[in-house]
This record gives C-alpha cells, sequence and structure tokens, in this order.
C-alpha cells in the first residue's frame, strides 16, 4: 500500500509478534503501535469465544482497563461489525443510533471510533477497535489498520492461540452478587458491592487492586472467615450463603488452605513438626516429608524457623498446605516481604501446586508482574470486578521480573 506509515508500522508489529509467545503482552504492545500511529487515545482487541458465542475484549490501552467485558452475537454493534466482516468507521460516535441504542457498550467508545475485522484465511476470529482519533479516521487509515490487523489475525492463527473463558466448566464456587457491609462507627460502609466470580478447579487465580478495594474482603468470605452481607456463595452446587458454625468448620477444613504474608510457623518447632502438626489434624493428610519434598526442603527437615530464611518459611507454609490436601488455596500477598529471587522460588512452589496437583490457587497481590503467570486475573476496584483477563500463555514463575 501507498501509506508511508504502514512500512513502519507492520515492521513494529511483526518485530513484536515475533519476540512474544505471551497474547496479552504482545496485543497489548500492537496496540500501543497502532495508537501510536494513527494518534489515539484508546483501543482494544476483541475475540470470539465459540463456546458461548460471545466476544470478548482481551487486550486493551487507554485510561480505562476493559479486558474481560463481552457482547453477544448480534445484539451490539461490535458484533455486527465482526459478523459483516465489514470494516466501520464512525465519526461521531455520541450521536451514532447504532451506538447511542448500543447503552450497555456506548461507554467503549470514544469521539470517533473505527472497528476492523480480524480476518485469516479461516475466517474472522475477531476485531481490533481504535478510539479517538485527533481529527476523522480516512480511508487511508482504514487501509492500513485492515492490513496490520491481518498480520495480527494470522499470528493469533499461526500460533494456534484461541480464547476459552471457561464458560463450559462447571465452577468450584461461584459468588454472586456478593455485599460486604461494616459498622464503621455511626455508619455502615459497603465494602463488596456486588461481586460476581466463577473459579474453577485446577486454575490459577490472581487478584490485582488498590488498597481498600476489596480483595482481602473477598478472600476472607471464601476461605469462610467472613460471611456476606447479601448475594450467594455456592460451593459445588450448593448454596453456602449463611452457613452453620459446624458447615463452616467442616468446610474451613476440607476446602481451604491458607498461605498468609507472615509465615505463621511454630518457632519450637522443626520444619517437619511444622508441617507434621497440620497433618494430625487434616481429614486424609499427605505425607509431611513429602511435602517438604515437593516445595525443595527435604535436606532442611529439621531446621527451626530462626534458622531458616524468609523464602524457606515460607516454602514450608506451602508444604504445611499441601500436607492438608485441600481444594482450594489462598495467598495473600505470599511474596511481598520477600526479594526476587526468593519469591520466585515460592512462587515456582505454588506454581507446581497448581500444575501438577491441579488445585485452585486464588493469589492476592499488589505485583503486577506475578498476575503473568496466573490463568486468570480479576481486577478489583472500589468493590466491584472491573476486569477479568485471561492469560493465553502464561509465563513460568521463573519467567517473571519485577
Amino acid at each position: 500500500m501507498s501509506d508511508p506509515r504502514f512500512v513502519t508500522c507492520a515492521w513494529q508489529i511483526m518485530d513484536e509478534l515475533s519476540h512474544s509467545n505471551q497474547l496479552e503482552s504482545s496485543l497489548e504492545a500492537c496496540l500501543e503501535i497502532l495508537t501510536r500511529t494513527m494518534k489515539c487515545k484508546s483501543g482494544c482487541i476483541w475475540m470470539a469465544n465459540s463456546t458461548d458465542h460471545r466476544y470478548y475484549i482481551v487486550a486493551n490501552i487507554g485510561e480505562t482497563d476493559n479486558c474481560g467485558i463481552s457482547v453477544g452475537e448480534s445484539d451490539s454493534f461490535v458484533s455486527q461489525v465482526i459478523e459483516n466482516q465489514d470494516t466501520s468507521i464512525v465519526q461521531d460516535c455520541q450521536n451514532d443510533p447504532r451506538i447511542v441504542s448500543d447503552k450497555s457498550f456506548s461507554a467503549l467508545f470514544g469521539d470517533n471510533a473505527i472497528l476492523v475485522p480480524l480476518k485469516t484465511p479461516y475466517g474472522i476470529i475477531g476485531c481490533l477497535q481504535l478510539n479517538d482519533k485527533q481529527g476523522n479516521f480516512n480511508k487511508d487509515d482504514e487501509d492500513l489498520l485492515e492490513n496490520c490487523g491481518a498480520i495480527i489475525a494470522l499470528d493469533i492463527q499461526d500460533k494456534g492461540l484461541s480464547f476459552s473463558p471457561n464458560r463450559d466448566k462447571t465452577p468450584l464456587l461461584s459468588l454472586k452478587g456478593v455485599i460486604k457491609e461494616f459498622m464503621s462507627g455511626d455508619e455502615m460502609r459497603r465494602i463488596l458491592k456486588g461481586i460476581d466470580l466463577d473459579i474453577y478447579e485446577g486454575e490459577l487465580l490472581v487478584v490485582l487492586g488498590e488498597s481498600g478495594c476489596g480483595k482481602s474482603t473477598m478472600l476472607n468470605i471464601i476461605g469462610g472467615m467472613d460471611q456476606l452481607s447479601e448475594g450467594q456463595f455456592i460451593v459445588e452446587g450448593k448454596d453456602f450463603s449463611h452457613p452453620s458454625e459446624e458447615e463452616l468448620t467442616q468446610y474451613r477444613r476440607d476446602y481451604i488452605g491458607f498461605i498468609f504474608q507472615a509465615y505463621n510457623l511454630m518457632p519450637n518447632l522443626t520444619a517437619l513438626e511444622n508441617v507434621e502438626f497440620i497433618a494430625e489434624i487434616s481429614k486424609h493428610p499427605r505425607d509431611p516429608m513429602e511435602c517438604l519434598d515437593l516445595v525443595g526442603l527435604k535436606e532442611r527437615w529439621n531446621r527451626y524457623p530462626s534458622a531458616m530464611s524468609g523464602g524457606q518459611q515460607q516454602r514450608v507454609c506451602i508444604a504445611r498446605v499441601i500436607a492438608k490436601e485441600p481444594k482450594i488455596i489462598l495467598a495473600d500477598e505470599p511474596t511481598a516481604a520477600l526479594d526476587i529471587d526468593t519469591g520466585k522460588s515460592v512462587l515456582k512452589a505454588i506454581e507446581d501446586i497448581v500444575k501438577v496437583d491441579k488445585k485452585t490457587v486464588i493469589m492476592v497481590t499488589h505485583n503486577g508482574e506475578i498476575a503473568k503467570m496466573a490463568d486468570r486475573v480479576i481486577r478489583l476496584k472500589d468493590g466491584l470486578i472491573s476486569s477479568v483477563r485471561i492469560n493465553f500463555n502464561p509465563l513460568t514463575a521463573q519467567e517473571l521480573t519485577w
């Protein structure tokens, strides 16, 4: 094509895609290249999910994180663009009837927008969307984005990447419209304002968010340490919203294991004895020495906590959780007090719990880099889930840097 911007833009996109196998980061980098080239403020990439016939935002750039938002087939302007397989330019989003009537998703458009179907020889896999261009979109912009979109679509196709957000699986746990309120002085404070979340067996789920957004409160409800004010908490199909004390005790014993930022080891017991203590009160415990071996501490079984590093103590905590054989492990800032190398060793142990033992791990952290090893990333903001992100190719713990 004749547009002088195309060669530079296409080269940068191909270079980015060739050096990254992690879909999320590479697609966001491509969006950054395109928004910069087109002088746009924001953009996103939609991908189709055949299992539930919806289109999801899987990459996003701009002030608002829209990842995880979805639209159904034929019920929005976005889906119509994809299904009609034609690029669409909207010069006045505020007054265009196709967008104004789509109230649920009108916030995804700025003053103007362009939507380009991602085409491969095998069909349409999604849509590229850019918003808020300085000036109007024109035919040259359309041609450039269609060609660059084809490069992105072919790379996705070649890598065999697809989008399937667990919609075909039965949740292990579900939060439905969960609200949590606390009394603060004479005022009732609402910490969680309507959380909807399904949690699946064998996944690593990372929860991100600023302090005070409700992360720990949500974790406490899942862990049976606190109860919801309104909504439903479903455990393997059973309504567990208002359990009795006996039911809570059994739930915490059979389902939940905890890894905290503070190690909470008994100082007068060795590493092995700390693990044995939990094993002795568990219903179907795993061999304590085997658990220490799994976290790389078999040779240090007779060390007391005072003679171990922070990372080693945290791995004893993980061994203690493994010994209990819970269905779900809750990790609250497990690496916050550790340096990067020690933190990686702890994350490697958690990674093995998910990949080898097929346990479900829900990890709360402030460290966005750790999210790159998750299967899914939930971001909380002001008591609500603001985004749900799927990692197509999670990094290993050793690949993380911070």
